[in-house]
């Protein structure tokens, strides 16, 4: 089991880079960023992959990553740039989490990207093979979304890619069977965090085995040990806060000097 801390970066950028260092200090495997341009009127999100390059030069250890890229708003050819930059940059520590993004209206119809959520997740899935293709080699894809001719260079420090991990909203079969032809699997509950058992149920779904080195990124509900999800198929726990509350900035603040080890609150 891994630990690892989600960060919606909205606030100051020398905040989140020092938070980036006390995780990694107090023993987190993983620092991850919220990928927003628009969210809820009054806040101020960050460029994330800027922000992640900021933390890459002031950590050596722990994973850094987005939870989650939507990658419909993002061209796939430069989503395999920024996170191979990203992978040499922090010595072959990149993730990429992917999945449908939210909210459709401000961060998606707002801004003129599509907002449809079958579309963007037949956009999703050509993507993501955009972005294999282009990080392991030479690349021509003519899809019904995307078109690249491309042979980029540098390639990224891990072979054949960074790991990459799929979100998706359980109960629901597709994210699932999407998440299975990658490295990993996001699963969100539908109004709170899954239970370990609800974990399981979701995990059962396809009835395929999970192949080792395929994580299972769990946000823990509050107070289970983290056994119980250990148990139930998790590979990472991941804490995060919902950057509503007037001081939330403090709840990150306690979470990164937190035992990681320790049931979350």
């Amino acid at each position: 089991m891994k630990f690892g801390v989600s960060i919606p970066p909205f606030t100051d950028p020398s905040r989140v880079v020092g938070w980036a260092r006390e995780a990694e200090a107090n023993g987190w495997d993983g620092v991850f960023l919220w990928d927003h341009v628009q969210w809820r009127p009054g806040a101020a999100p960050l460029d994330p992959w800027v922000m992640l390059g900021a933390l890459a030069s002031v950590t050596a250890t722990v994973r850094l990553g987005t939870l989650v890229t939507p990658l419909s708003r993002r061209r796939p050819y430069a989503v395999a740039k920024q996170l191979t930059t990203l992978d040499r940059l922090s010595g072959g520590r990149a993730v990429l989490g992917v999945g449908l993004g939210e909210p459709p209206d401000r961060d998606f119809a707002d801004l003129g990207e599509e907002s449809d959520p079958r579309v963007r997740a037949a956009m999703l899935d050509e993507g993501l093979s955009v972005v294999d293709r282009l990080m392991r080699g030479p690349t021509d894809v003519a899809g019904d979304h995307y078109r690249v001719r491309a042979d980029l260079h540098p390639r990224p420090v891990q072979q054949p890619r960074p790991p990459i991990w799929v979100a998706g909203v359980a109960p629901h079969r597709r994210p699932l069977a999407r998440a299975r032809r990658w490295d990993g699997i996001v699963p969100i509950g539908p109004e709170d965090h899954l239970t370990p058992e609800q974990l399981a149920d979701h995990l059962a779904l396809d009835g395929a085995e999970a192949r080792p080195g395929w994580d299972v990124v769990v946000h823990p509900a509050a107070g289970v040990p983290a056994q119980e999800y250990v148990d139930a198929g998790a590979t990472w726990l991941v804490r995060s806060v919902f950057p509503v509350e007037e001081r939330w900035e403090d709840q990150v603040e306690a979470i990164v000097r937190d035992d990681p080890r320790a049931p979350a609150g």
